[in-house]
């Protein structure tokens, strides 16, 4: 038995890169897919349907189902018309896999407005507009009595849990995007949708070329690894998980523990008497984990 039979999933930015395997992985294990992708460059420019379909055809010639979309989803209205139009197409909607993103990178102070804008709104907004019309779907399904067994899936990176130069646009995001999806998983968990986010680490054509890799590291960069975690948390194995966050790639998948409370101070009114206390806590504190000594990036 496919681990995904019968359920209906969306994956954004599913014509290439790690969003392509999501959709070919779903489909292989019996979802009927809605391969949505605008098709615009790793910047955001342009539209091109063609990557999209190409995933279709792969999907139906493997004996599949699966439509191509080219949806706007950082439009809220056209984002809704996804949501409708997938119920209308196949008749409900199980799970919606928010994947779709671009690159500005720029160091801070040479960051445009523009730069800023467009990542935050599409990888923000854009997570944003399909989880909000899909949950009103579900809501109202809900309501009238469907008993719902749905997922959200959506994408944060190590910049956004880590921080890493260059990239204070799109950690922002991708920052904002892991704590969006913990805070809709706890409004969402009492009608049966459960919100997980997944940090991908994979050779896709947003990251090939910011190093050189072995054949090894080429390898697990390949986004099956990735696939494969995000395929069972779109399956009905999966209905206990909720408001995690993963890490994942060939070389393993980690749950990232985010924010805790550190060592703890009592708290003063007296300006100057807040250095000792404060820089005791400070020396007691763990450094911030980071992208450079992070052990992940061993490989």
């Amino acid at each position: 038995m496919n681990s995904c039979e019968g359920r209906v999933a969306i994956v954004t930015g599913a014509g290439r890169g790690v969003g392509r395997a999501y959709a070919l992985m779903l489909a292989a294990q019996g979802a009927r897919v809605v391969v949505n992708d605008l098709g615009a460059t790793a910047g955001g420019e342009g539209a091109d349907l063609s990557p999209a379909e190409e995933v279709v055809r792969e999907i139906t010639a493997a004996g599949g189902t699966a439509i191509a979309d080219g949806t706007d989803i950082s439009n809220f209205e056209a984002a809704k018309g996804l949501i409708d139009n997938t119920v209308e197409q196949f008749g409900k909607l199980d799970v919606l896999i928010n994947n779709a993103g671009i690159l500005r990178d720029r160091m801070m102070v040479n960051m445009s407005e523009d730069d800023w804008d467009s990542v935050i709104k599409v990888h923000l907004k854009g997570t944003f507009a399909p989880c909000h019309h899909a949950a009103n779907y579900w809501r109202a399904q809900s309501k009238a009595g469907n008993q719902l067994d749905a997922r959200i899936i959506n994408t944060t990176s190590a910049s956004g849990l880590f921080g890493n130069i260059g990239q204070a646009n799109y950690a922002a995001a991708k920052a904002g995007i892991a704590s969006f999806s913990i805070v809709i998983a706890r409004e969402l968990s009492r009608i049966g949708v459960t919100v997980n986010c997944i940090g991908p680490r994979a050779e896709t054509r947003m990251t090939e070329g910011l190093r050189e890799k072995t054949e090894e590291q080429i390898m697990r960069r390949d986004p099956e690894w990735i696939a494969a975690l995000v395929t069972w948390l779109a399956s009905p194995a999966s209905k206990d998980i909720t408001g995690r966050v993963f890490e994942a790639w060939g070389y393993g998948y980690s749950v990232a523990e985010g924010w805790t409370h550190g060592p703890i101070t009592e708290a003063t009114r007296d300006p100057l008497q807040v250095e000792e206390s404060l820089r005791q806590i400070i020396n007691a504190s763990r450094y911030n984990a980071g992208i450079e000594r992070d052990m992940w990036l061993n490989p």
